[in-house]
């Protein structure tokens, strides 16, 4: 993240941390919906450099400061951090089964939801490595502008005013899926099991925004496959669903985002 240098003062024997002038005291800040590991990297760092030079009292002193001046500028609480041991001298993990495959398996992080679901896999011979998606290059892209959020396509979900829910996704356009659903309602054909309930149960059929709540953006594949499953199954947990009983089945993770989300 930053080039360091260490100047050698070698006519005064000491030994003091240097920084360009262009330096600047950000890192990700405590605030950011970042994995704590990412966060606490670049104060460990700090942290193993200030141990590792032989520095006297005063330059010594000066760093420990300038490194506070780094946390409180981010948002950290220093009292906290003050004392970060090297990470040679933190307790090493137990030697794993080397007959035993080992797995790595990529999380997006998105909150503390993530580390509960990391729980989950503790038993597992699974190594869970954590991303984000607002990096950078996705902050500064410049994202086309969509002026009708119908014109996008996604997970969604149909609500009927009196009764359940039917949750679906989409590689069209909202509007043209909304418009098969109604179209198979006036027809008085079951080909969408909303417009099936509407017409058993007498229900009336309203208008795209009083009926379409869109759920996710998300581009179609597997990662959007998943999303519409976590919906489903998220109203099928309140019994307020009108998808099929046989592809829904129990799934832990889901109860765990489920478990987090209630007040």
């Amino acid at each position: 993240m930053y080039r360091w240098v260490v100047a050698f003062c070698c006519f005064m024997r000491t030994t003091s941390i240097y920084r360009k002038p262009s330096f600047m005291d950000s890192i990700i800040p405590y605030s950011s919906n970042h994995p704590p590991q990412h966060k606490h990297a670049a104060l460990r760092y700090l942290h193993n450099r200030l141990n590792t030079y032989h520095l006297q009292h005063d330059e010594f002193k000066d760093e420990l400061d300038t490194i506070h001046d780094i946390m409180q500028n981010n948002g950290f609480l220093i009292h906290t951090h003050t004392h970060i041991p090297p990470r040679d001298s933190l307790p090493q993990p137990p030697a794993r089964n080397q007959n035993k495959p080992h797995k790595w398996a990529p999380f997006t992080y998105f909150g503390r939801e993530t580390t509960f679901i990391m729980n989950i896999f503790k038993k597992a011979d699974i190594g869970i490595i954590l991303r984000t998606n607002n990096t950078l290059q996705k902050l500064l892209m410049t994202k086309p502008q969509t002026r009708d959020k119908y014109s996008r396509s996604d997970t969604y979900k149909l609500t009927c005013p009196d009764c359940n829910a039917y949750v679906g996704q989409t590689g069209r356009c909202f509007t043209q899926r909304f418009k098969e659903h109604r179209n198979a309602f006036k027809s008085s054909r079951k080909t969408s099991n909303y417009a099936k309930h509407a017409l058993e149960h007498s229900c009336p059929f309203g208008t795209i925004q009083e009926t379409m709540q869109i759920l996710q953006y998300q581009a179609k594949g597997t990662h959007l496959n998943t999303v519409e499953r976590y919906f489903i199954y998220k109203e099928f947990s309140n019994n307020n669903h009108l998808n099929d009983d046989s592809n829904i089945a129990l799934n832990k993770i889901f109860d765990a985002l489920l478990k987090l989300q209630k007040p």
